[in-house]
């Protein structure tokens, strides 16, 4: 496969999706835990910055009005009413183990999709990307819209598995066997980490 310059979307990684203690998708965090996601997330992570790729953290965060939110489904109703998922608020922060460093940016969105109201395609697209890699919580959610919506506008789309995970291994099995290869190449971190090293290297040579 050729690649193109690629950028890698963190995807919702968010303490009230995955920390087993805040109790909003306790489900979806015991699943994170099984599949062992973070750790692997962190080495991915580690890799992309080693080779210094574009890092675009995407998380779920509402403004104090709600008003701005796009998804207005009846599941999101109660986001208001329970000052849900609120900007700054430490259940939409993103887990300490995968935080954000200095010059990577963090994207709020107010849907599952991140590149619908955001300046996502147009910031891709003017640092010069044609291709994401994604990993991200859920897989049946915020992975599977990113890979549409970025597959559909052009770039390749390359989803790392085993750093994702849904609320169910059903959930996630269906979405990697049937639907995510529809829109890009389906692989595993060590294949991930060992082309960054490889790019890595390239570049200190």
């Amino acid at each position: 496969m050729q690649y193109s310059r690629p950028a890698l979307l963190m995807l919702d990684y968010q303490v009230a999706l995955c920390d087993p203690e805040a109790n909003r998708a306790p489900a979806l965090a015991a699943q994170v835990a099984e599949r062992a996601v973070v750790p692997v997330a962190q080495a991915v992570l580690a890799a992309a910055r080693d080779a210094e790729l574009l890092i675009i953290h995407v998380r779920l965060a509402f403004d104090d009005t709600y008003l701005l939110r796009t998804n207005r489904l009846a599941r999101f109703d109660s986001y208001p009413e329970n000052r849900a998922m609120l900007r700054g608020s430490a259940e939409a922060a993103i887990i300490a183990q995968l935080a954000p460093e200095q010059g990577e940016p963090v994207l709020d969105k107010s849907c599952v999709d991140p590149f619908i109201g955001s300046p996502l395609l147009s910031v891709l697209h003017a640092e010069g990307i044609g291709e994401i890699i994604i990993g991200g919580v859920a897989t049946n959610l915020v992975v599977e819209s990113t890979a549409r919506h970025a597959s559909d506008s052009g770039l390749q789309v390359t989803i790392v598995e085993d750093m994702c995970a849904s609320f169910s291994p059903a959930a996630h099995d269906f979405a990697v066997a049937n639907i995510l290869p529809l829109f890009g190449s389906v692989v595993s971190s060590a294949e991930v980490i060992g082309r960054l090293g490889e790019h890595t290297e390239r570049g200190a040579a």
